[in-house]
């Protein structure tokens, strides 16, 4: 359940890592009690409301509700992804990370190291280019002309590549069927092959571990092709998943909280220099899902900025639109439209860098975008207009996924078209029996809050004390219930008692990115009592209670079988075992 990273590889690292080592190192810890506090580094406050267990391997701040295991901490304190945060961990452990990837052997792993290496020592000549070529003055004079400096150019990694058609596989002594295909040659109608970029200044793209794996080229002239070259699609680069400049921005803010995407590398570059670090360009392709969920597991809120043409205007609205899906509760996505004929590079260096973020801390955010769009198309001046205005708003407000924001921007759209919102929300079909009962334990499970429930409170205490498995039936036993969250419940308790060791923090690995994953969060907001001893009575009468639960339900469903006279004999003798149990 962790993913493409095999499960067996998880406990193993988990049962190796001291959650306390791994915080600690970042985040100084005092000893309180049995557990560790410290102030949380996920939000603001001046009691420690921070805690990790070294028993469950496991932190929870009780005033934000951040929870999660070593993994889990890495990820969130230092914006990486799982992959990464799993790879920091087992390399720190002295634990080889092993192939993640579904059908690819060693071998074929193995395979892409030649490219690496080839882009790489690439870059490295680009690099050497800019200080060694004999036309380095006509280079940095126009660097200077675009306003970069030494620092920003060295960050940057900014190379060129001379003029000439066999530069770079000359000087690179690798074979050119690997040069052609890690993208650094071409191959022509006549099968020859040369350079692919020439006389441009040249922009490394680096992956999330910060290796060069793709190049950007502008041209110095501008009339030598087109304008902006990238590198094309290799084993090593997929545009629609890559974002320029995202690991420079890492890496030069410690506590990012925001991302400006822009849509070029020399407005990164640019802005950068301007102290404004955090910008990141796509590379030649609109802003795909797999890029903004790449952004949003580093920040809470991207920032969209575009031309303030039409062209603009239109990519800012597929923007909208791509984004919707993925607005889940505490994200948040701003848009730029710049004034006509600008882009970010020329506006920070004529307004400077402290206008230029003032536009981007004012942008109007993804609601107002949307509103304001809608209503300067159809403005909501009569019934008519009203009444369209709610059908083009309607389909963009079902890709939300639900949740606080899709009903706060319901509630608006509403007031604006001066309806209820339950008219903006489209009719859903009636589901049958069988939906109704999947629909009511759906919600049971996943929103125990709604009443004291036994079943919530055996799950709970089950996920701070793996352990209590074995006072418990058998799964397959609560399997049998027949109880909203009683599958959940036993899943539990078989990954327990197949792993007896395992711990809080190895349990919720094992439900990493499934739908089960949120519940189990929230539950773990309930604490149970630090008595391990009261919690167990506690945990042996919620599952009493479940049990007497589900005979009360079978003893009910029978008697309304034997009142139809629809009643066996084995039904009988069942009910007749029920009812004298329950005297």
């Amino acid at each position: 359940m962790a993913g493409r990273i095999p499960q067996a590889f998880i406990d193993q690292l988990l049962d190796r890592v001291d959650i306390v080592d791994v915080i600690d190192s970042r985040l100084p810890l005092r000893k309180k009690g049995r557990e560790f506090a410290a102030c949380c580094p996920f939000h603001d406050e001046k009691t420690p409301s921070f805690y990790v267990s070294p028993a469950k391997q496991f932190y929870h701040c009780f005033g934000c509700g951040a929870h999660g295991s070593a993994i889990a901490f890495l990820m969130a304190y230092e914006h990486l992804d799982f992959r990464e945060a799993v790879r920091q961990l087992a390399e720190s452990s002295g634990l080889s990370l092993p192939d993640d990837e579904p059908g690819h052997s060693d071998a074929s792993q193995r395979s892409l190291a030649p490219l690496f290496e080839a882009v790489a020592a690439a870059a490295e000549w680009y690099v050497r280019q800019l200080r060694e070529h004999p036309e380095r003055e006509r280079i940095h004079a126009y660097l200077r002309q675009r306003g970069l400096d030494r620092d920003t150019v060295r960050h940057f990694g900014i190379g060129y590549a001379p003029p000439g058609w066999d530069n770079l596989s000359g000087a690179l002594n690798r074979p050119q069927s690997v040069l052609e295909q890690a993208g650094l040659l071409v191959r022509n109608e006549q099968g020859r092959l040369y350079d692919r970029f020439r006389d441009r200044l040249i922009f490394p793209i680096r992956d999330r571990r910060g290796r060069p794996i793709a190049f950007g080229g502008r041209t110095l002239a501008g009339d030598d092709g087109p304008k902006y070259l990238n590198s094309p699609e290799t084993p090593l680069f997929h545009k629609g998943r890559e974002l320029y400049g995202l690991f420079e921005a890492r890496q030069a803010n410690r506590e990012l909280d925001r991302l400006l995407l822009v849509e070029g590398y020399m407005d990164v570059v640019s802005l950068a220099r301007h102290g404004i670090g955090y910008a990141v360009a796509t590379l030649g392709t609109a802003t795909t899902p797999p890029h903004l969920e790449q952004l949003f597991r580093v920040v809470p809120e991207v920032v969209f900025c575009f031309d303030g043409d039409n062209a603009g205007r239109q990519a800012a609205w597929r923007a909208l639109e791509t984004a919707l899906p993925l607005m889940q509760d505490g994200r948040q996505a701003r848009f730029i439209l710049l004034p006509q004929g600008e882009d970010p590079d020329t506006l920070v260096q004529r307004e400077g860098a402290e206008a230029f973020a003032a536009r981007i801390a004012q942008a109007p955010t993804l609601s107002q975008y949307l509103l304001r769009t809608l209503t300067e198309q159809t403005p909501p001046e009569s019934i008519d207009s009203r009444a369209r205005l709610v059908e083009q708003a309607r389909p963009l407000l079902q890709r939300l996924p639900a949740g606080l924001f899709r009903k706060l921007l319901t509630d608006e759209l509403a007031r604006i078209a001066r309806t209820e919102p339950e008219a903006i929300q489209a009719p859903a079909a009636r589901p049958d029996s069988g939906q109704r009962q999947a629909s009511r334990s759906q919600r049971s499970a996943a929103n125990p809050r709604q009443r004291p429930s036994a079943m919530r409170r055996a799950i709970t205490l089950l996920l701070h004390f793996p352990q209590f498995s074995a006072d418990a039936c058998p799964p397959q036993e609560v399997r049998a219930l027949d109880l909203p969250g009683s599958d959940l419940l036993a899943d539990l308790l078989s990954e327990a008692l197949t792993h007896p060791n395992i711990t809080t923090a190895g349990l919720l690995e094992r439900w990493r990115d499934t739908p089960q994953a949120r519940t189990l969060g929230q539950l773990l907001r309930d604490t149970p009592p630090l008595d391990e001893a009261g919690s167990r009575r506690e945990f042996i009468d919620a599952l009493a209670a479940l049990q007497r639960q589900h005979r009360e339900q079978r003893t009910q469903t029978l008697l309304q079988l034997a009142d139809q006279g629809q009643l066996d004999e084995s039904g009988l003798a069942e009910l007749r075992a029920l009812l004298a149990g329950a005297q």
